[in-house]
């Protein structure tokens, strides 16, 4: 698939993908407009996205309803490094999830295509979290 990459004026930045367009900004001290979300932010976000598929892949294949669960992600900076050392997401789930899926759950979100395609120095952390 080829992407298309445009500019639409100050620090704005737009890509064509299969008949979509997503755009991008800066922040206002990095000169743009913050109309949108960063490339950077929008990477975390498709990391995000893509583990938050898989645990809803997950859940439909077991007849599990997915309105009460959803995912947070962080991560942990590495200043030398000026880069990510760590993501973090945490599954937030009910109380009455089935326990015994744990595990498979984090295995499941671990799956995601974006995180394999990821350097392998940095590390994932993926827990279930009731709440």
């Amino acid at each position: 698939m080829e992407i298309q990459v445009f500019y639409d004026g100050g620090k704005k930045v737009s890509a064509l993908l299969d008949g979509f367009t997503v755009h991008t900004d800066q922040p206002v001290k990095a000169g743009g407009d913050a109309s949108a979300p960063t490339p950077f932010y929008l990477f975390l976000a498709s990391l995000g996205t893509c583990a938050g598929f898989y645990v809803k892949e997950f859940c439909d294949q077991r007849s599990i309803p997915t309105d009460k669960i959803h995912l947070n992600m962080d991560y942990e900076y590495d200043p030398l490094n000026n880069m990510i050392a760590k993501f973090i997401i945490h599954i937030h789930v009910p109380q009455d999830f089935p326990a015994q899926y744990d595990n498979a759950l984090i295995k499941t979100a671990s799956l995601c295509a974006v995180k394999r395609h990821l350097n392998a120095d940095i590390e994932n952390e993926i827990t279930v979290v009731r709440s």
